[in-house]
């Protein structure tokens, strides 16, 4: 009896060098055989194996991050069953927390529109990617993280007393301020969603 293994390549830009960057292979009870099927075949176009980098898990049961997702178990709110799913990795929202803050620093002397501009750009690109699974903490994390650098960020710039929490409200950054709110567009439907 054969079995089929099927392999989905993600290719990255370096077309001519015929290098796959990454690679998950899902099976149900063969995963040891995928593996070496896998490798032989990479073998064969001339490809190797990252071993460092690759390793077997129980998706059922251990979550493992590709690609800048967490996949793996996970279960509803308040005591709900458990699925398999997906969320922003928390590598992930690390670094779009860092990009905001190299953003809005004291020393970065741009018009508000222009930071702001920025900002948003950095928020729509971040939320177009990770627009899939389960988006509400990471969302809230970043939304919180956002506020509070924009919040600091103004209060410097305008020599504001105090934490700037009265001058600069989270209704006042988020509204006339014009900062994107992940969470609020969260409820939007994406271009590509099933209606």
């Amino acid at each position: 009896m054969t079995r089929e293994c099927h392999v989905r390549f993600c290719e990255s830009a370096e077309v001519r060098s015929l290098r796959a960057t990454h690679l998950v292979i899902l099976s149900r009870g063969h995963a040891e055989e995928a593996l070496t099927w896998t490798k032989v075949v990479m073998t064969k176009l001339g490809l190797t194996i990252n071993e460092a980098k690759t390793s077997l898990k129980d998706a059922r049961r251990e979550c493992f991050d590709f690609l800048g997702y967490t996949l793996g178990p996970r279960h509803l709110p308040n005591g709900g069953r458990w699925y398999l799913g997906a969320s922003p990795s928390k590598k992930s929202v690390q670094r779009v927390k860092m990009k905001i803050g190299e953003l809005l620093v004291p020393s970065n002397k741009g018009a508000w529109e222009e930071v702001r501009g920025r900002l948003n750009h950095i928020l729509r690109g971040w939320s177009a990617y990770f627009s899939y699974g389960a988006l509400a903490s990471a969302y809230e994390a970043v939304d919180q993280h956002v506020y509070d650098r924009a919040r600091n960020f103004l209060r410097q710039r305008h020599k504001a007393q105090g934490r700037g929490v009265g001058q600069f409200s989270r209704e006042h950054v988020y509204g006339a301020l014009a900062v994107r709110c992940l969470r609020r567009e969260r409820g939007r439907s994406s271009p590509w969603a099933l209606r």
